[in-house]
């Protein structure tokens, strides 16, 4: 564990952290938070629950993290148990009582009150479980039990690994997301699912309920303090916004939905918030196809952003934290992020939302390594492969691939109504990629209202919606018309120019990057270089996007924008803003 960390190590509420509502685009008002300490302890892999616990663990910071109060791995042969209680009044009496988890990597098993309350699987996806039946007015015992093998296993991890190295990182295991308790309604509005139409006007709405009661459905939608529909509509709707004022990074104007479920008397009220834009693929002028935002062709200026914290791995430390990144990427210019092989709380994605940051949204990484032949060597000389070799690939196992399926879906679903969403990634660099023009197609089918990368960087299988390149090193050129087939040109990973500053550094003796550079000035006259020789140039030749790595260093990785305790801004700020403005149509 590095000595390193950001300036929030020191803001972290160590009584209840991270005690901002989770779930900003669903809100109801009565909800209980049950992030803070809890009792943790650390057995085999077939002991029953711990007599005595081993100490305290700080809830949602994983295991082998810092702020945690822990920082131990968890091998795989054992399993890791959280206990701690609860107090639950009034406000649940009449009401069901439902116990959320924002993600728990990998594998829990959850009792409440001695009874299993129930179990999941998957690492990065939050779940429900219904505990009305079993919790008492007063005190109350949650206790999980989590397993996670790691890089020993199959599942969807990312770049975790046990033994870290390279661009491969600390594991994190456990609970990493916020805990929380919510009293609801048998008679409520159970999911929303909202689709803005700039085209027609109007806020498409899908809403599912609990109960077939016939109860009444409300909306009111807020342009401001302007009121501009108040009306009864049917769980399908399409509510007109007369001269809507459209989302951009530029300018990111929200409209506020406020929902009410009236059965016989019993209110549900849930408010929300939408954005209207539009995102598709339009020729320019000269017949190039562009991305497109709200119909005219939109340059994207992203950065790579895997969202790691030295001191809480995939758990941001405070909301305060995730602002930073999102706001210092806007002041440089930057009008997008890639989200790297992580799904973030979604808090952070309603920060994206209202500050006016784009995202594209990677789908997590699974299987085992496929090699440094098929994920590094053929791709670097063209040599693009089938994959549906599903060995190679590391998804033989027809269960294996279903369960990457039935997560990536899960995602979208987790995600479908955030606004700065623009793109989905399901495939990257050929890790665990298998079927990735018929995913890439299902996907579009799923949610017309986005682009997508189906195989992001290399073996493309043709697919929706982009060419998609990574160049690393190596000089970036323009693809052919044939590899192209029409497609937009996006360069979604490149660049990854490093500079180790030991003082700011993970591990300085064991930094890894692409090119070094050994202070801040050569650091920035490289990345003007690279950008006026390489890559603005490729924009007439139908480049559309652009995506820099990264953020910020990640452990051994030295090759951000920031350092990796955010402290450091690396290259020159005015040399960065003037390249991003060269970086258009």
């Amino acid at each position: 564990m590095s000595n390193i960390r950001t300036q929030w190590f020191d803001k972290v509420d160590r009584r209840l952290p991270l005690a901002e509502y989770p779930r900003p685009q669903f809100e109801r008002k009565d909800w209980i938070c049950l992030n803070g300490e809890y009792d943790y302890a650390v057995t085999g892999d077939t002991a029953d629950a711990p007599k005595k616990y081993d100490g305290k663990i700080l809830v949602p910071f994983s295991v082998e993290s810092e702020l945690s109060g822990v920082g131990k791995a968890l091998l795989p042969e054992q399993r890791l148990w959280y206990r701690r209680k609860f107090t639950v009044g009034k406000e649940f009496s009449g009401k069901e009582a439902l116990l959320h988890f924002g993600a728990v990597d990998w594998q829990c098993s959850v009792w409440v009150n001695g009874k299993l309350v129930g179990e999941h699987t998957g690492g990065y996806n939050p779940f429900t479980f219904n505990i009305t039946d079993v919790i008492t007015e007063g005190e109350n015992e949650l206790v999980v039990k989590v397993f996670d093998p790691t890089d020993a296993g199959h599942q969807q991890r990312g770049k975790q690994i046990l033994v870290t190295k390279g661009f491969w990182y600390t594991a994190t295991s456990g609970i990493w997301q916020t805990v929380w308790l919510e009293p609801v309604n048998r008679c409520r509005i159970d999911s929303l699912r909202l689709v803005p139409d700039i085209d027609e006007g109007v806020i498409r709405i899908n809403i599912k309920r609990t109960c077939k009661c016939g109860g009444k459905l409300y909306a009111k939608v807020l342009e401001g303090d302007k009121v501009v529909f108040d009306s009864e509509i049917a769980d399908k709707a399409a509510i007109p916004v007369p001269d809507a004022r459209l989302w951009s990074p530029e300018a990111p104007f929200l409209y506020t939905l406020l929902l009410t479920l009236d059965c016989n008397g019993e209110k549900d009220e849930v408010s929300s918030y939408f954005g209207m834009r539009k995102f598709s693929i339009v020729k320019d002028s000269a017949g190039i196809p562009r991305l497109g935002l709200n119909n005219k062709p939109y340059f994207q200026r992203g950065l790579l952003d895997q969202g790691y914290w030295p001191e809480s791995q995939l758990t941001p430390p405070t909301d305060e934290a995730m602002i930073f990144d999102i706001e210092k990427m806007k002041e440089l210019g930057y009008n997008m992020l890639r989200k790297h092989i992580k799904e973030e709380p979604l808090r952070w994605y309603y920060h994206c939302d209202r500050l006016g940051m784009l995202v594209w949204q990677d789908m997590i990484s699974g299987g085992q390594y496929i090699g440094n032949v098929l994920a590094g060597v053929l791709p670097n000389i063209n040599i693009h492969v089938k994959d549906n070799m599903y060995k190679s690939f590391k998804r033989d196992k027809p269960e294996w691939r279903q369960e990457f399926k039935d997560e990536l879906f899960g995602m979208i679903d987790n995600l479908y109504n955030c606004v700065s969403i623009c793109c989905w990634v399901p495939f990257n660099e050929g890790w665990g990629q298998f079927d990735a023009k018929e995913i890439g197609t299902a996907i579009k089918n799923y949610d017309p209202s986005r682009f997508v990368d189906h195989a992001s960087g290399w073996h493309d299988q043709g697919g929706p919606e982009f060419k998609s390149i990574h160049k690393y090193i190596l000089p970036v050129h323009a693809p052919t018309a044939r590899r192209t087939a029409g497609r937009p040109i996006v360069l979604s990973e490149y660049g990854g120019y490093s500079w180790n500053i030991v003082e700011h550094a993970w591990n300085p003796k064991r930094s890894f990057g692409y090119i070094m550079f050994k202070n801040s000035e050569k650091l920035s006259a490289a990345y003007k270089r690279l950008h006026e020789s390489q890559v603005i140039p490729l924009i007439n030749k139908g480049l559309c996007a652009t995506v820099y790595t990264q953020v910020s260093d990640v452990e051994f990785e030295v090759n951000g924008i920031y350092s990796y305790d955010r402290k450091i801004l690396k290259l020159d700020a005015d040399t960065v803003r003037a390249v991003n403005a060269k970086l258009t149509y």
